[in-house]
């Protein structure tokens, strides 16, 4: 849309963010050149807010004199990115961010730039519910696909024989693999692979009883056709845009021979019109 329009707050976001958006203004308006600020990423753990600047430009001493007083008197943390997502650094010290999943009694750790859901309370009911729908037991073994830093794989291992979780970005791979480590899990392995290319990968040949699905929005039709090769019996799919799930679905009941059990969905965006969606499938029956 080209349309642009002035907002005081925005309840979409968190209060922390979303009722600073006047001052955030003040403080683009006051920089040197605010417009070669074009955007601002945030990033947030239970406790802690981090704004991601993207400045088009190298910024003056003046100009971060005025991101750090912001900062400390807003309670931020603010990171600059001049390039692309590898470019993201802390303008002073980086932040410590984690956040937990008390039903697991587990921690994930995680930079400004990972990829993580915007609706902490919203995650942990739906990796509770997740868990409790796939019901892994622990002589099974459990795949990850779309694993990103472990939100859903490390639950998974606190009840499963095995897990294996598979990312297409390698550093969202090491950070899960780091989260394993410190939650003190050696029942879980990590690998990267894109998950939207022909798949040579040594672990399609192993086998797994159930499957966690969790795509972007682009959804999994690439992934599909090997999972009743694997052997798997249940498949848990986790979605953020219903018409690739829709797709998907009639994928793996049309071509793959699953039927599916349940589905819902999750008001992860309060406010919008978009949804989380979960389904459940189990391989034959009626």
């Amino acid at each position: 849309s080209n349309l642009i329009a002035t907002l005081e707050h925005c309840e979409v976001l968190h209060p922390k963010i979303g009722h600073a958006l006047m001052d955030l203004s003040d403080l683009i308006g006051g920089l040197s050149r605010p417009g070669r600020i074009p955007q601002i990423e945030v990033a947030m753990d239970d406790e802690r807010c981090v704004l991601i600047f993207r400045n088009l430009d190298p910024l003056g001493a003046e100009d971060e004199k005025r991101l750090r007083d912001f900062a400390r008197e807003k309670d931020f943390i603010i990171y600059l990115q001049p390039g692309g997502p590898e470019t993201v650094t802390p303008l002073d010290e980086p932040a410590d961010l984690r956040y937990r999943l008390p039903g697991f009694d587990l921690e994930l750790r995680f930079e400004p730039g990972d990829f993580t859901q915007v609706n902490s309370d919203i995650n942990r009911q739906m990796v509770a519910r997740a868990v409790e729908m796939l019901d892994p037991r622990q002589d099974e073994r459990v795949l990850d696909l779309f694993c990103g830093i472990g939100n859903f794989t490390l639950p998974l291992a606190t009840r499963a024989g095995e897990v294996v979780g598979v990312e297409g970005a390698a550093e969202l791979v090491a950070r899960a693999r780091e989260n394993a480590r410190r939650n003190g899990l050696e029942n879980v392995r990590f690998h990267v692979a894109n998950l939207y290319e022909e798949l040579q990968e040594p672990w399609l040949k192993e086998r797994f009883h159930k499957v966690l699905l969790d795509p972007p929005r682009s959804g999994a039709q690439e992934v599909l056709g090997h999972l009743p090769r694997m052997g798997v019996e249940r498949i848990l799919y986790v979605s953020c845009y219903p018409g690739t799930l829709a797709r998907d679905a009639g994928e793996l009941v049309h071509r793959h021979g699953y039927r599916l059990l349940s589905a819902g969905v999750m008001d992860m965006f309060p406010h919008t019109a978009h949804v989380e969606s979960i389904a459940l499938f189990e391989k034959g029956g009626k």
